[in-house]
């Protein structure tokens, strides 16, 4: 393990820039004998990564993965910059603690330096630091956190006098690890203070390691020591400022509760007397119930029930420290890191304040807003989920880069960067009526933004989000925080990130992964009104082509993306599932996602090429490399608007082989554009959508309305819908489910589906009655298919029909769909590998190919690096389909596939070689997925598939099929 000594602090250094400053510190580490001179260039190329800017004016350089090559042996040099540093992200850096390491060696160090970020004076104090060891000491000195909890308590302790007793307290400190012997020694050697009624303190700053309260109780009710009654004893292991709090919760007994309460009392009500409940005070215990704890939502929920009270109402965790909280606060809720299982214990003041506990007892009963289930303690238990971060390479100018492929498409442009915002602002103001009335304007300013983004949101799930903003915006206990620091002297914008940072920060210290990345939402509004405060905006586009580069796109961001002119789309984080994913389809974007850090240090206004398709930007492209995409772009241009001339020609191949082309929906809104844009027919509608809308799972009839309105769009062309997939990797807010290690291998899909069986009877019940014949069109068709997610074999798909046959008995003919059928989806290998059985009795199948793709090769298709290698063409997965289609056509029915293969311009012709009847494919690529169908005989087609299944990878079936 590393350790940081005076010998290894190099004091008052001079640098013109951040650069220099650089060079300083790797010619240290060279001096030294730590690394070779050839290191520098690894210290410069992390940072062109990201900055390394820690936090409270350090910076902790190192090098690359790859510059590790060049460090001879592990060591930490610190170099003081006392006139400061402007460092290349807009921070004032004092210390450079600079790291050359052949492993992991370096984190401990790091992870010691992670307590000074929250500490005041500390970037004052290492400017002005004189002696190596007064550095030494900053950086190594933690804040330590205080403790008081049901550990800390000896109740009811046998002793014969008061210094008995508190030695019996020292003793439980003690046992916690909160003291040393030194502490015992000094609690013995003085006699405690009498505190006044019954209360006695006895205290001490020797060998304390953390400080703490303990507090203990005699058995003999009638002990006294020089004439005082003895009822309870705190005894303090003092440090520094550190006990301050501890020392408010003493005065909370003190005020509020006479010494003989504390007599009989037990270790519950005990806390509940340190956490300021009185006589007087009303609790509720009530246990959380969400499978995901108090995160956001259900606490945003809280936090608006408790608003609604007559009466405030506070919160705290039964177990742990007695602390208690607003529970107005949205942050302060979030704060407490409430996990499922665990007991909140509710007070309130007041005649009104039992129907106020019970009000909101009755909302964090009933889920707060989320579907929730029965607590087994017996079974039950929580793991944290530890975060990992990894460094990745820089990108290098005119080579591919491999990312996530996230919306097909070649885009040719400048780069535009929109790199997060930095604020420049004096933390300091003298006049805090006027700081007061510029924050309070500025939050109400980023109230209302909130509130047109909210109207103006293209789905509900953004619109929760946002709304979400807009509660946390809200928070009086954030608005109290910065008022507070303003009265004391800072500036409104200094004093408002400071609340938010401190918020932020307790949410990023949680264990549960959730909870702790609400701190990102936290910062984000926090930007919002420090940009109203300082008067930035966005840097405006150019007013030409360009592509988008960010680290990711937010809701907020959706509101503010002018399509017109963003040619693609290339984010720092992100899957194919991401926002950013997910929009760049729906507006045709050609995007690739996931690509690290090393895209935000692009250089604004240098070219790129980005597929969209193969998922790859090349930044800075050759002249030579440019003209041939060029070429190819234009090439592919004319080749949209010859398709587009011919959407509704019949799709089929040169020789007249038909192949039905329809689209894949997640809306019907968008049914009648996928008809204008060629479509045969809905190949996959995706009902999640119609879920995720509402608070609560939507009624028969607003089912039907929903599902009607894309039927009566297609006019007589066929709709595949697919019954409601959600579940772990993708949960509805008002149904959760208990929290898997693996989501995509739990309660998916159809298994999730047939524990609520009320929920898919609606669902099938809804799909049928839209479908029903409409009064004076008797004649036009309204076939109808519906289809069952995650099916794994017969078993599950006979469960789901014994209920849709019930239906078909139940409602009158007239009053349903009359062509009907019911089929799976082929996601699972199983399902393939079980194909002759279940085409025996489903009536049509639809291959999923981007589940079954990533089940078969055992690959995350969100997975950062090895997304790329997560391809449909792989022969394994050809050999699947093939064993599908052979099985289905062998019972007379049919195929499609809906998954992100079938429009792939290399997989056209190979699914069609395959006997794919189908191909469900985005609205957007219906024209040119015709288009690929005229270019090849059915023969042409059906020697590329036996081409596909002879070889051996997915790369070669490409390269097999590109030289064929």
């Amino acid at each position: 393990m590393l350790t940081l000594g005076p010998n290894d602090i190099l004091l008052d250094r001079h640098a013109n820039n951040w650069q220099a400053a650089l060079d300083e510190a790797a010619r240290v580490l060279a001096d030294a004998g730590l690394v070779d001179p050839a290191y520098r260039e690894g210290l410069h190329a992390r940072e062109a990564q990201s900055s390394t800017y820690l936090g409270n004016a350090i910076a902790i350089p190192h090098g690359t993965p790859e510059s590790r090559q060049h460090v001879k042996r592990t060591g930490v040099r610190v170099l003081q910059f006392p006139e400061g540093i402007e460092w290349h992200d807009g921070n004032r850096v004092y210390v450079l603690v600079t790291i050359a390491a052949q492993n992991d060696e370096h984190l401990d160090i790091l992870r010691a330096l992670t307590h000074v970020l929250d500490r005041d004076g500390v970037a004052e104090a290492l400017a002005a630091a004189r002696s190596t060891e007064d550095v030494a000491r900053l950086l190594s000195k933690s804040a330590p956190t205080s403790k008081l909890d049901s550990d800390t308590l000896c109740l009811q302790f046998p002793a014969q006098s008061v210094q008995e007793l508190a030695l019996a307290a020292a003793a439980r400190l003690r046992q916690s690890g909160c003291v040393d012997n030194h502490f015992i020694a000094d609690i013995a050697a003085k006699p405690p203070v009498w505190l006044g009624d019954g209360f006695w303190l006895a205290s001490s700053a020797s060998g304390v390691q953390q400080p703490a309260l303990s507090v203990a109780t005699p058995v003999e009710a009638r002990m006294e020591e020089n004439g005082h009654a003895v009822h309870g004893l705190f005894c303090l292991a003092a440090q520094g400022s550190a006990h301050t709090s501890l020392l408010e919760q003493l005065q909370k007994v003190l005020e509020n509760t006479p010494s003989h309460a504390l007599l009989k009392a037990d270790t519950a009500q005990v806390l509940a007397q340190l956490a300021g409940e009185t006589a007087n005070t009303h609790t509720q215990r009530v246990r959380v119930l969400n499978p995901h704890g108090l995160h956001a939502r259900p606490a945003k929920r809280l936090v608006q029930v408790a608003r609604a009270q007559a009466v405030a109402i506070n919160v705290r965790l039964e177990e742990g420290s007695p602390a208690s909280v607003s529970a107005a606060s949205l942050t302060k809720v979030i704060g407490l890191g409430a996990r499922r299982g665990q007991w909140l214990v509710l007070s309130g003041e007041g005649s009104e304040a039992p129907q106020a506990l019970a009000n909101v007892t009755d909302a964090i009963e009933g889920g707060l807003g989320e579907k929730v289930a029965p607590f087994d303690s017996g079974r039950e238990q929580l793991a944290p989920h530890p975060a990992h971060k990894e460094t990745v390479k820089p990108l290098t100018a005119d080579t591919p880069h491999t990312a996530i492929a996230a919306s097909p498409g070649l885009a040719i442009a400048p780069v535009f960067v929109i790199r997060p915002q930095h604020f420049d602002y004096p933390e300091q103001a003298d006049n805090p009526d006027r700081e007061l009335t510029r924050l309070h304007n500025a939050i109400q300013e980023g109230i209302a933004q909130l509130e047109t983004l909210v109207r103006n949101a293209p789905g509900g799930e953004v619109a929760d989000i946002l709304s979400m903003h807009e509660e946390m915006l809200d928070d009086p206990e954030l608005h109290r925080a910065a008022e507070d620091a303003i009265r004391e002297g800072r500036s409104a914008e200094a004093a408002w990130w400071e609340a938010i940072e401190t918020a932020a920060h307790a949410q990023e210290m949680l264990a549960d992964r959730l909870l702790a990345e609400r701190a990102a939402d936290l910062r984000d509004v926090g930007r919002r009104v420090l940009s109203v405060l300082c008067d930035t905006q966005l840097p405006e586009p150019p007013n030409h082509p360009y592509i988008l580069v960010m680290d990711d796109i937010g809701p907020s961001d959706v509101a503010r993306l002018d399509t017109s002119r963003v040619r693609g789309l290339l984010t720092e984080r992100g899957g194919a599932t991401a926002h950013s994913a997910i929009l760049a389809r729906a507006l045709g974007i050609p995007a690739v996602v996931g690509a690290g850090k090393a895209v935000m240090a692009l250089a604004n206004a240098s070219m790129m090429i980005l597929d969209g398709e193969r998922g790859r930007v090349i930044p800075s492209p050759s002249e030579q490399r440019l003209r041939r995409a060029e070429q190819h772009l234009l090439d592919l241009q004319t080749r949209e608007a010859d398709a587009w001339e011919r959407r509704y020609e019949r799709a089929q191949t040169r020789d007249g082989h038909y192949v039905e082309v329809a689209a894949n929906l997640g809306n019907t809104a968008h049914a009648e554009d996928a008809v204008e844009r060629g479509a045969e027919g809905v190949g996959l509608l995706r009902t999640e959508f119609l879920f995720m809308a509402h608070s609560s799972a939507p009624d028969l009839a607003t089912q039907t309305a929903e599902y009607r309105q894309a039927i009566d769009a297609l006019n007589g062309r066929p709709l595949v819908a697919r019954t409601l997939d959600v579940g772990g990797d993708k949960p509805l807010p008002y149904w959760p489910v208990p929290q898997e290690d693996n989501p995509f291998l739990g309660l998916r899909g159809i298994r999730l589906a047939l524990t609520e069986p009320d929920v898919l009877e609606t669902q099938l019940r809804a799909l049928l009655m839209a479908a029903a014949p409409v009064a004076g069109s008797e004649e036009t068709p309204r076939p109808l298919r519906i289809m069952l997610p995650m099916v794994k074999d017969v078993a599950e798909f006979r469960a789901a029909k014994a209920i849709f046959d019930r239906l078909l008995a139940e409602i009158p003919a007239d009053e349903r769909a009359s062509d009907v059928q019911l089929g799976v989806m082929i996601e699972i290998p199983s399902s393939a590998l079980l194909a002759p059985t279940l085409a025996a009795e489903v009536d049509f199948f639809s291959v999923g190919t981007n589940d079954l793709t990533q089940y078969t090769l055992a690959i995350d298709r969100g997975h950062p690096e090895l997304s790329a290698q997560a391809d449909g063409l792989h022969p394994a997965v050809l050999r699947l389909i093939q064993m599908t289609v052979d099985a289905a056509h062998a019972q007379g029915k049919w195929v499609g596939v809906c998954g992100e293969l079938a429009s792939d311009t290399a997989a056209i012709p190979v699914l069609v070689g395959l006997g794919v009847d189908e191909l469900s494919v985005s609205a957007r690529q219906i024209p040119l997925v015709k288009a690929r169908l005229r270019e090849f005989d059915l023969a042409d087609a059906q020697a590329s598939a036996q081409l596909a299944l002879s070889q051996a990878t997915s790369a070669a079936v490409r390269d097999a099929l590109e030289a064929h």
